[in-house]
Order: structure tokens, then C-alpha cells, then sequence
């Protein structure tokens, strides 16, 4: 276009435009001072500060967690719901142990899972009580949205236990002969895809799975980092998301699928003593642990085989993955949970309800009902008691034990009410 008055044509620069931000990243320790709030820094990536509580003993460690802070937690989705891994959970209590001189968190249950919004972020509390005579120091953790106001109920996600750790604990499993005398090696290409078809939604930072061997009921497996992420593993005693990568040898044979519309995730944690902090790759051993269905302990150690971390025991149970879509659409909807309330005084008696009664009934509670003028139904099964043209007011499934002590009661009991 024309020149201004005065204006003349200047040669342009002969190099390259240099592409280069300004921006200040925030980094934990840049987004507040702490020591000018009276806290101190947690010193954790998952943690941004710690206090302890005068005349207590007790300890308070809080924190923000978000996928604009952790980016690395949306490749964590289990049928599309971003989730906290239960590694996420074991590690902050490791470290919250680690804080107060106990190496050893003795039990770890998680409540209800940690879901993260696509925007904002979850405020964290983490509460460490006095220790008992024996050392020993109840646990909590609790989340908020952090734009909730102060009348805004906290979630309460796990409880525990943190002990101090023993003298000398030592892995249950010698890792330094690798890959371990007679194991056989076993097919891992394509199983990140076979895990998404089961609802496991894992991102480029969760797929550390690298090779595994199966040897009667244990699998071993090769687990790191990807590169991107490996440096950061300073920073925690065992990154969340190569623990969880060790946790991958699970649908390698150690215990049956969860089945059609469902996925396993961590439960219950028991005995686990972390030996070496800031690994990026992991040698690991998983085997089920006695005759529980859902039961294994974990051993993990370092590639030249020395120890990292062990679990005594890991429960894991499965979830119906339509309850995490449900609850992933909201997440304050997520923060819902089940209660016994107490029946009203104003039901029916039993003479006016509708009863349904499933499978062969040994103990004739069908006919007893029948007996008082009770409408029943009789049901094969759970899954037919859908297709009655009515809906019953109460659904009942009768069991009787085997009468030589043979049956295994609380086993059939859990399947029960598992389908129920």
C-alpha cells in the first residue's frame, strides 16, 4: 500500500524469527508465600503445603489438584471419567507418612473416587492424626471444588492408617534375576487397546507397561515412564502413574475380568512400605494372595532389581462404569453417595405389597408370603425380575447354605449382592 510521508523500505532480519514466550509458568513454591500464611511448603507436586496443628500433634497437608496444573491426570479416564488414580491416593498418603516419621501405611481404603472437572480445580485436604501409643496415626482426605463456598459440604474419598515402618522390612520376592527363572514371556502389543474397549481409558502417560512374564499364578512385568514424564519422577516417592503402569500386569491373568460394563480399580490397600523414592522404570511382581478372588500383593524394585516399594496387599473391586458416566457429567453429582434411611412409618403392611422372589427358594419364603395375602412373584433370576409386567415393592433372594459347611457363604454373599 503507499508509504507515509517520510516512510522508506528497511531490509528484513536475515535469520529466522526466534519463537520464544515470556510467560511466567506458576510453579507450586510461585503461587503463594507460604511462610507469610504461617505454612509450610509440602514440598510434593501433589501437595502445595503442610501445618502442624498446635497442642496436637496432628498434621494438615492441603493441596489443588486440576489438568491444568497436572496435565498427566486426564490420561487417567475409566469410561471417560478422568479419575485420580488409587496410586494418586496411596502416594499422598506414602508421602503424609513419609512427613510425620511413619514409612509404612498400614491400611488405605478408598470411599469414593477423586473425579477431576474438565475446568477448575479440587482443593485437597489431608489429615494426619497424633499418634496412639504405639505410633500409629489415623488418616482422611477430603476434596472440595475450590470455588465452593464455605457451606459447601467436603468429600470424604479414603481413610487410613500410617504406622512406623519396621527395622529391616523386606520384599517378599527377589527381583535382581531377571526376567525370573521360569517364567514365560507374554504378549503385550495392542493390550492398551484391548484395555480401552474395557472402558480403561489410558493416555500416552499410563501406557508404561514394556514386557511380561507369567510363571504359574504371578506375573512379572517391565514398567517406565514415558520420556516426557520421567523427569518429573524426582518429585514423588513412587510417581502415580508408574505405579499404576505396575498395576497393568493385573488383567495379565492374575485375576478374571471384571466382565461386561465394568472395570477394576484399587480398594484397599494393606501393609505397603515404600524403600526408594524417584524411580522411572520398575521391575514387578503381582500374585494373588491366598485364595481371595480379588486379592494380590505387589512387589516392585528398581531395573538393576533392588527394592522400591511393597504391598502386602492390594484388594480391588469392580465398579459399573455407567455410574462413572453418570457421575462424570457432574461433578458436584458426583460427590452423591449411598445412606441407610431409616423406613417410614407410613408403608403398606405386608399384605398390600408386591413381593418378588428369586430363584429356587429353599427357604419357601415365597409361600409364607403368600400366606399373610402378599402378592408374589416368582423370578429365575435378577436380570428377569426386569421383564415383570408390574414392579415389585420388595425384590428378595433367598439363600441357604449347604448343610455339610462345604458352601462357601460369604463368597456366594458378595456375588449376591454384587448382582443385585
Amino acid at each position: 500500500w503507499p508509504i507515509g510521508k517520510g516512510g522508506r523500505h528497511v531490509d528484513l532480519p536475515t535469520y529466522p524469527f526466534q519463537h520464544q514466550r515470556y510467560w511466567i509458568n506458576p510453579t507450586p513454591d510461585s503461587r503463594t508465600n507460604l511462610s507469610g500464611a504461617g505454612l509450610a511448603a509440602a514440598g510434593h507436586p501433589l501437595l502445595g503445603a503442610a501445618v502442624e496443628l498446635a497442642g496436637t500433634d496432628a498434621h494438615l497437608f492441603t493441596g489443588r489438584l486440576s489438568l491444568q496444573s497436572h496435565p498427566w491426570l486426564a490420561d487417567h479416564a475409566v469410561s471417560g471419567t478422568v479419575l485420580l488414580p488409587g496410586t494418586g491416593f496411596l502416594e499422598l498418603a506414602l508421602q503424609a507418612g513419609h512427613h510425620v516419621g511413619c514409612g509404612t501405611v498400614e491400611e488405605l481404603t478408598l470411599e469414593a473416587p477423586l473425579i477431576l472437572p474438565e475446568r477448575g480445580g479440587l482443593d485437597v485436604q489431608l489429615n494426619v492424626g497424633a499418634p496412639d501409643d504405639s505410633g500409629r496415626r489415623e488418616m482422611t482426605l477430603h476434596s472440595r471444588a475450590q470455588d465452593a463456598g464455605s457451606d459447601e459440604p467436603w468429600t470424604r474419598h479414603a481413610t487410613g492408617t500410617l504406622t512406623p515402618a519396621a527395622e529391616s522390612p523386606r520384599p517378599d520376592a527377589d527381583l535382581t534375576a531377571w526376567p525370573p527363572a521360569g517364567a514365560e514371556p507374554v504378549e503385550t502389543e495392542g493390550y492398551y487397546d484391548r484395555l480401552a474397549e474395557e472402558g480403561y481409558g489410558y493416555g500416552p502417560a499410563f501406557h508404561g507397561l514394556r514386557a511380561a512374564w507369567r510363571r504359574g499364578d504371578e506375573v512379572f512385568a517391565e514398567v517406565a515412564l514415558p520420556e516426557e514424564e520421567s523427569a518429573e519422577a524426582t518429585g514423588y516417592g513412587i510417581h502415580p502413574a508408574l505405579m499404576d503402569a505396575a498395576l497393568h500386569a493385573l488383567g495379565l491373568g492374575v485375576l478374571a475380568a471384571a466382565g461386561e460394563g465394568r472395570a477394576r480399580l484399587p480398594f484397599s490397600w494393606s501393609g505397603v512400605t515404600l524403600h526408594a523414592a524417584g524411580a522411572a522404570a520398575l521391575r514387578v511382581r503381582v500374585a494373588p494372595l491366598g485364595d481371595a478372588e480379588d486379592t494380590v500383593s505387589v512387589t516392585v524394585a528398581d531395573p538393576a532389581g533392588m527394592p522400591v516399594a511393597t504391598a502386602e496387599s492390594l484388594v480391588v473391586r469392580p465398579v459399573v462404569t455407567t455410574q462413572l458416566e453418570a457421575a462424570g457429567s457432574s461433578v458436584n453429582d458426583s460427590l452423591f453417595r449411598m445412606d441407610w434411611v431409616p423406613a417410614s412409618a407410613g408403608l403398606s403392611p405386608v399384605a398390600a405389597r408386591r413381593w418378588a422372589v428369586v430363584g429356587p427358594d429353599p427357604l419357601r419364603v415365597g409361600r409364607t408370603l403368600e400366606e399373610t395375602g402378599a402378592t408374589v412373584f416368582a423370578a429365575d433370576d435378577l436380570d428377569s425380575v426386569a421383564t415383570l409386567d408390574v414392579v415389585p415393592d420388595v425384590v428378595v433372594v433367598p439363600y441357604a447354605p449347604q448343610q455339610d459347611g462345604t458352601d462357601k457363604l460369604a463368597a456366594r454373599v458378595h456375588e449376591v449382592l454384587y448382582g443385585v
